[in-house]
């Protein structure tokens, strides 16, 4: 038996619908810029060029059902995305084999505190700063794939305060969940808890404290974040 120095960190779980079983976290992956509007609303070209990938840490998600504003920032947005989990993995998985590995999918958050993202773009420095902070990514129960099926069209929307911000259809996706799999295992080997944050339609923009998040897509319900 291996002999820790220290105590070891706790597995990341999440809740799985109409279960008493949970999900164990494994790595989190996050596409950019996946609907063509939003990649115009943020200054790049739309069209179908290669994806590219960030990672959050396993504990920013987060299941509490609130947002605290995080420090260092006056400018955090909403990003609301639509949440893969991985049951199996490899590499160099075949597009037609792809859905194969999928568990099931959730309503999740990615919050970006945008003003150190942008200082971060300007100077050419990796993202984290900007993207994994602590309980920087809300996330829902996770709906199996028995339940809701393969999920690839639908309405996504995001309200502030009663007020549409986002609203989008999955299948407005420019990387397509069986793509974005099949990409991500020629440069990673994907594993059995690994979740996928599969991007955001256009209208991000800034919350503060008191506003409520109203988030939803086709298929996996919906939820309220407020924000503390």
């Amino acid at each position: 038996m291996t002999k820790l120095a220290i105590q070891a960190p706790s597995v990341v779980t999440l809740p799985i619908a109409d279960s008493d079983e949970m999900f164990p976290v494994r790595r989190v992956y996050c596409i950019g810029r996946n609907y063509a509007a939003h990649a115009i609303e943020m200054g790049h070209d739309p069209d179908r060029e290669a994806p590219f990938f960030f990672q959050k840490n396993p504990d920013n998600l987060d299941t509490s059902g609130e947002f605290p504003y995080p420090p260092k920032t006056s400018d955090v947005h909403y990003e609301i995305e639509m949440a893969v989990v991985l049951k199996t993995g490899g590499q160099n998985i075949a597009v037609s084999d792809a859905l194969n590995h999928v568990f099931g999918y959730a309503l999740s958050l990615d919050m970006t505190r945008r003003d150190l993202q942008g200082e971060q773009k300007k100077a050419g420095r990796p993202w984290e700063i900007g993207k994994a902070f602590e309980r920087s990514a809300p996330i829902g129960k996770i709906h199996t794939v028995e339940a809701v099926g393969h999920l690839d069209t639908g309405r996504v929307e995001l309200q502030v305060n009663g007020e549409i911000k986002q609203e989008g259809d999955l299948n407005q996706m420019i990387w397509k969940v069986p793509e974005m799999i099949s990409y991500l295992s020629d440069y990673f080997e994907l594993a059995a808890g690994d979740v996928i944050l599969s991007g955001t339609p256009a209208g991000v923009g800034p919350i503060v404290k008191g506003d409520v998040m109203q988030v939803s897509v086709e298929g996996l319900g919906s939820m309220s974040i407020p924000v503390v």
